[in-house]
């Protein structure tokens, strides 16, 4: 399922995907060759909801290429803070819901030190300097880091057939590590770029191995996709169609972030950055990424504070808020949505606002999908704010995304322009036009959902 990451208030976004404390539900899982959506049960808001007994299914979080492992960095070092993990990996925090579920992302070394399960991944041997100057870059396990010497030159050919292929088999000797060392895996999250050679073609080739080897483990991407406006790239229209096509038939779900979008949340208030810079971008995707995975690392057992929600709930889908690339038109509809919110929030009066939200959007929500607007809260406040929200939803304007790329990869595939550079590389010239057509059958099939009354013929739950 495709999905567009939103903030709202700031930026911290939800939960699509509603595990409590370590497996997720069934919710908002695709069916990966028609690319349709399909919702079934999420947490919601419970009043005073009981704990429940929790058995831990771990995450191992793969960051691949340069902008995967500068957004994953930071996701690491967010995460760490909301834990109470210091930079040494000694927990420093004060609240015992910061430990009951860190197990997910981390592994506690005997030493008492908590370990991220973390793999870096590159074909460029320089990643390995900008992850460990960081100011968690400590964190890491040397042995999950994994580089090549060469590059991929911005080439998802290489980064899928040649240079790619021969780490792949290194990568995996890494994950099938880390996944020893879990009780129950849940699955993999691969933060990456799909406009890069590396993020992209590499990203790729390793969900597909992940899914031959682990079977129906969970498998979830943050994606962040090219912007034909801010681009500097020419072979991104090419290396991001690619990469489509191999997440449809892979990844359970996928978080899209586009570039444009991210700037042009930097330059609005409350933000008001005029000069954002990639620590910025990186930091406003990472705030969204903390609070999809929240659910994941926290329990959401509800609390009641006195604290009006009306703001947070009616900016859930104000166009300004979002992260994604599309601009909804007037008759896309919503397959499914999930809103999130952290900190001192009453559970009461969020369920009366999502109430007047959803009855002030019905129109554009779809009757023939049950339960497809959920919502959620955790305590734990977001990294410096006291409450906030966010959302993410599956809406068929996100085939106006894939429409602009679309239009920009044609182009360029009836010129032929670079394709000697991917034939090159061990790929056959028959492949781009068969994800050209993959491409349209995508956007046809968002265009169908949103015109139908009913499920699609072809589409169901898995």
């Amino acid at each position: 399922m495709w999905c567009a990451a939103d903030c709202v208030t700031k930026w911290n976004s939800p939960v699509l995907k509603q595990p409590s404390c370590p497996r997720p539900p069934s919710s908002f899982i695709a069916d990966r060759r028609k690319g349709a959506a399909s919702v079934g049960k999420a947490t919601r808001s419970r009043g005073a909801a009981q704990p429940q007994a929790r058995t831990t299914r771990e995450v191992i979080a793969v960051s691949v290429g340069g902008a995967g492992n500068s957004v994953g960095t930071q996701f690491w070092e967010d995460i760490s803070i909301e834990h109470g993990i210091d930079p040494t990996g000694t927990y420093a925090g004060g609240s015992d819901l910061q430990l009951e579920c860190v197990d997910v992302y981390y592994r506690e070394e005997a030493s008492g030190r908590y370990a991220p399960r973390a793999v870096i991944v590159d074909l460029e041997p320089g990643t390995r300097d900008s992850v460990l100057a960081r100011p968690y870059g400590g964190l890491f396990s040397p042995s999950n880091f994994v580089f090549g010497q060469t590059g991929s030159g911005n080439n998802w050919a290489k980064g899928h057939y040649t240079e790619g292929a021969e780490l792949i088999g290194t990568v995996l000797d890494v994950i099938r590590k880390e996944a020893e060392a879990s009780d129950a895996l849940e699955g993999i999250q691969l933060n990456h770029a799909i406009g890069g050679g590396t993020g992209g073609g590499l990203g790729t080739l390793l969900i597909s191995k992940f899914r031959e080897e682990f079977g129906e483990r969970f498998v979830c991407t943050f994606s962040i996709a090219p912007s034909p406006k801010v681009s500097d790239t020419v072979t991104e229209p090419y290396n991001a169609v690619l990469s489509f096509i191999q997440l449809v038939e892979n990844v359970d779900a996928t978080f899209m972030f586009d570039e444009q979008r991210l700037y042009d949340v930097c330059f609005r208030a409350p933000l008001n950055i005029t000069a954002p810079t990639y620590r910025d971008l990186n930091q406003l995707t990472s705030g969204a990424m903390a609070g999809i995975t929240t659910c994941v690392r926290f329990p959401t057992a509800l609390n009641f504070r006195d604290v009006a929600n009306s703001l947070l709930t009616s900016e859930m889908f104000r166009e300004r808020n979002k992260l994604g690339s599309y601009r909804d038109a007037p008759n896309s509809k919503y397959l499914a949505a999930a809103g999130f919110f952290r900190g001192g929030i009453s559970a009461a009066e969020l369920d009366e606002q999502m109430l007047r939200v959803r009855s002030a959007h019905s129109s554009r929500i779809v009757n023939w999908i049950p339960n497809n607007i959920q919502h959620s809260h955790c305590e734990i406040p977001a990294r410096g704010l006291v409450a906030s929200a966010g959302y993410a939803v599956n809406s068929t304007g996100i085939s106006t995304m894939f429409g602009s790329l679309l239009e920009y990869y044609s182009l360029m595939l009836r010129r032929r322009s670079f394709l000697h550079w991917y034939t090159g590389n061990g790929m056959e010239e028959a492949e781009f036009g068969e994800a050209q057509a993959n491409m349209n059958d995508l956007i046809g099939e968002y265009l169908q959902a949103q015109d139908s009354e009913g499920p699609p013929a072809g589409w169901r739950s898995r």
